[in-house]
């Protein structure tokens, strides 16, 4: 059997990229839906669901690799003549869905890769390189945009797949030609063909196809909408800061941030005393690819306690050290909290940093999952520069 196409039948080479995508294909489908569906509570149904996951991804970056391979030698073949040319819809339907087939085995994996380096990773891809990609920052915004492509354009692929399927069984059990032997391995008996053709309006449809999937999940994406922050009232204004929180979860860390928190400072120099309330907006947490997770029942259930607070008076303890023996709420449940933090004054610009420990357990946070799975310490690290209003 020769390596490259002829005008009449695909050669080898063709064949092996043909049927090794269709495997690949037929695995990370399946282990992607499995995954999805999982349970995370304790430490066993994690585990599985990283295998899972880390199969899906490394499975995932090898179909991108081939689909590229295969894609080049296409380009570098003949490819065989239709066994019905004076079939046009039908030709251009096959042409179409050939182009879908080849984009979305690009498009699918690729945006499934920027969403797994855009976010803190879970569940590693088994490549001999880094998790990240260069131009890829880790990102909440840009995770989420590559989750909605990467879930519309799987889509796409499954649509194009089984239409591709559906295609070539007409061919055995309708037409009863020769179309799927072509691509099987050994020699298939055809009738002579004429040169291939390919409508010209294939790809054009086909690329309407990606833009129309990939503006419209985007465009009608809705996100809960942001719980309404207070205002603040006070005399210190917040130039720029970072809450962020860290948990150790099946022995490593993950750190998140929330975007929308509001502080209202009552902070005397002189006497180095006053007091403090932060109300932070809980949908705004990114927590990598486990933040909803984290924002259903079992956590922090965002959509019934949209926000949480902390507040507490500022004491001085020695030179620039401060500490602020406050309460946190969250889940509508009220904790003391310690929180322990350095100020310093430079040109009128006031820095914080602080750093507090709470157990989640306290706040009924993820009482399900076990602690060798999701340890109940979580670590909470605030920064924040402030001015005072003339």
């Amino acid at each position: 059997m020769a390596l490259a196409n002829t005008q009449d039948s695909y050669g080898s080479v063709t064949k092996v990229f043909h049927w090794l995508t269709a495997a690949l294909i037929l695995a990370i489908i399946p282990l992607g839906a499995i995954g999805n569906r999982l349970p995370i509570n304790t430490e066993s149904e994690i585990a599985t669901a990283f295998t899972v996951f880390t199969w899906h991804k490394t499975l995932g970056v090898t179909v991108f690799f081939v689909a590229l391979l295969r894609i080049l030698w296409a380009l570098s073949q003949v490819k065989p003549g239709s066994l019905h040319p004076d079939r046009k819809g039908e030709t251009l339907a096959a042409e179409t869905v050939h182009w879908l087939l080849y984009g979305s085995l690009v498009i699918a994996p690729l945006t499934g890769w920027i969403h797994h380096a855009s976010v803190t990773g879970f569940a590693p891809i088994w490549w001999p390189f880094g998790q990240g990609l260069p131009f890829v920052p880790v990102d909440e915004g840009v995770a989420h945009t590559f989750e909605l492509l990467h879930w519309i354009m799987t889509k796409v692929m499954i649509g194009a797949l089984l239409l591709h399927i559906a295609g070539a069984l007409k061919h055995v059990f309708v037409d009863k030609d020769a179309t799927l032997r072509r691509m099987w391995f050994g020699q298939a008996q055809t009738p002579p063909v004429t040169a291939h053709r390919s409508p010209i309006t294939a790809p054009i449809v086909a690329i309407a196809v990606f833009l129309v999937a990939g503006f419209g999940i985007l465009a009608t994406d809705s996100k809960p909408a942001a719980a309404e922050l207070p205002t603040s009232e006070s005399d210190w204004a917040v130039q720029n800061g970072t809450l962020a929180i860290t948990v150790l979860q099946l022995g490593s860390e993950v750190s998140g941030t929330f975007e929308d928190w509001s502080a209202d400072i009552y902070f005397d120099p002189e006497s180095q005393s006053g007091e403090v309330t932060v109300t932070i907006a809980i949908g705004s947490l990114s927590l990598g690819s486990v933040t909803g997770q984290a924002m259903g029942p079992d956590f922090f259930d965002a959509t019934q306690f949209p926000t949480a607070t902390f507040s507490g008076p500022i004491e001085n303890t020695g030179g620039a050290t401060f500490v602020s023996d406050g309460t946190l709420t969250i889940k509508g449940i009220a904790i003391p909290v310690q929180f322990a933090f350095d100020l310093i004054e430079t040109d009128g610009v006031w820095q914080m940093d602080g750093t507090a420990e709470v157990d989640r357990l306290d706040f009924d946070i993820g009482t399900g999952t076990d602690a060798a799975s999701l340890d109940p310490k979580v670590v909470i690290d605030a920064d924040l520069s402030a001015t005072l209003s003339e």
